[in-house]
């Protein structure tokens, strides 16, 4: 029996996608007619999120570990980390300038007229003020975590990676001596990889209250006061996926529509929580089942969550655009330039920042020193519903270089990548991390 008779035999209404999406069209009725309930369910978002984080900071360490001490050659290790690298810089790059010409072209701001100094800025002083304290040397010395177990008990990304790659590097040079050890975190990875299966059982309920909440706290209402500017945003964002994207995905020999439908329960997922963090070990494992060696995905996932953010890179310069026509302000194609090269450097840098968003909006703002600081209480109350195209366009992104980099360096089995995009493989979907499939039998 193939895969496809296989699904086909269970029941609809057990699959993760179809309870996902049920769960959050129902946490937008309870949100819409019950907004005190809807509000009050947050904490069911906030534990599943919450659960998810519990566990990333050691499948990152456990999987950056694996793939950079199990590759018997170190060159091979540079050679896939730079071809990451120069992906990652190139599709961050044009992220930016697709966002910069599309709000350009559009001016969801033009017409609002509003003058910064009658904005009450109370509500993000605190995100102003952190941006004001970070200089560009902060975001690069943020890598370094204060103590090993400050990064994981932080879950900060960037900082479980750079001491991941540390301790990666220093059992490649112990030779055999460090084998026991890396047959052990493989164990310990499996094990970490398990839990994430239970806590997935959970995704329609943290998907529920994430979705009343949002819905209970900030209103229908408030999306068509500046539903412009999301209307913007989440057309670049699918201008982005669907050409660009889109465009890498046919270079590299495989259908951006059929790998979306093979992710869809993580974009499902990522929807209702509007966080991409919640799937990360699942992609994880998604990606190796696609035919992508475990050594590539353990290098690319976790470093692209830092170092890849596309959907973030289109929000923050149109954004930041959007401000400056909201407040009449005259933008020069020097000061456009100044705000992509500046968020090159931060929307990195301020990867494990909590509400890094804004963090890096409010610097990039004060870098320019022509647009008010103080307008971006205006999209405070949408942030929120523009989270999710940043997301899902965030984990496309991840999936697709993964891919790329993968068939880049020969570590792609393109016959498995298109019989899972088919539908057409034997593996069973339920089980990302089967272990007959996370050993990369065919």
């Amino acid at each position: 029996m193939n895969a496809a008779a296989t699904r086909a035999s269970i029941p609809i209404h057990h699959h993760l996608y179809v309870q996902v999406l049920t769960a959050i069209v129902i946490g937008v009725l309870v949100g819409t007619f019950f907004p005190a309930t809807g509000v009050s369910l947050k904490p069911l978002g906030d534990m599943f999120i919450a659960a998810i984080k519990m566990v990333i900071g050691p499948i990152i360490f456990c999987t950056v570990v694996h793939g950079i001490a199990g590759m018997q050659d170190m060159k091979k290790v540079g050679r896939v980390g730079l071809k990451a690298l120069v992906y990652f810089e190139l599709m961050t790059t044009l992220a930016l300038v697709i966002g910069l010409l599309v709000v350009n072209f559009w001016q969801p701001g033009a017409g609002m007229d509003v003058d910064a100094t009658t904005i009450d800025s109370r509500s993000i002083q605190t995100y102003v003020s952190q941006a004001r304290n970070l200089s560009a040397w902060d975001y690069v010395a943020h890598i370094i975590p204060n103590t090993v177990v400050s990064a994981f008990a932080e879950g900060d990304v960037l900082q479980v990676l750079f001491f991941a790659i540390l301790f990666a590097f220093s059992l490649q040079f112990m030779g055999e001596r460090g084998r026991p050890v890396v047959q052990f975190i493989d164990a310990v990875m499996d094990a970490f990889f398990g839990i994430v299966r239970l806590i997935m059982r959970a995704a329609p309920i943290g998907a529920f209250g994430a979705m009343a909440f949002t819905i209970g706290r900030y209103g229908l209402g408030t999306l068509v006061q500046l539903g412009q500017l999301m209307a913007s945003v989440y057309l670049t964002c699918l201008l982005f996926i669907f050409v660009a994207l889109g465009g890498v995905a046919m270079l590299c020999g495989f259908n951006i529509l059929k790998f979306l439908r093979y992710i869809k329960e993580e974009l499902l997922i990522v929807l209702g929580t509007s966080s991409s963090e919640s799937v990360l070990p699942r992609m994880m494992a998604r990606m190796e089942q696609l035919g992508c060696d475990r050594s590539v995905v353990g290098l690319v996932i976790p470093t692209g969550y830092s170092f890849n953010l596309d959907g973030t890179c289109i929000y923050l310069t149109m954004a930041a655009i959007f401000l400056a026509q909201a407040t009449n302000t005259e933008l020069t194609l020097w000061h456009q330039i100044t705000i992509l090269a500046v968020l090159l450097l931060t929307s990195k840098g301020a990867a494990g920042v909590t509400g890094s968003g804004f963090i890096v909006l409010a610097a990039t703002l004060s870098s320019v020193e022509h647009i008010p600081v103080a307008a971006i209480a205006l999209i405070l109350g949408v942030d929120r519903f523009m989270s999710e195209a940043r997301a899902l366009t965030n984990l496309i992104g991840n999936g697709v270089a993964t891919v790329v980099v993968a068939r880049w360096e020969g570590e792609l089995d393109v016959a498995r990548m298109r019989a899972e995009l088919n539908g057409e493989s034997h593996d069973t979907l339920a089980d990302p991390r089967a272990p007959s499939v996370s050993r990369g039998q065919s």
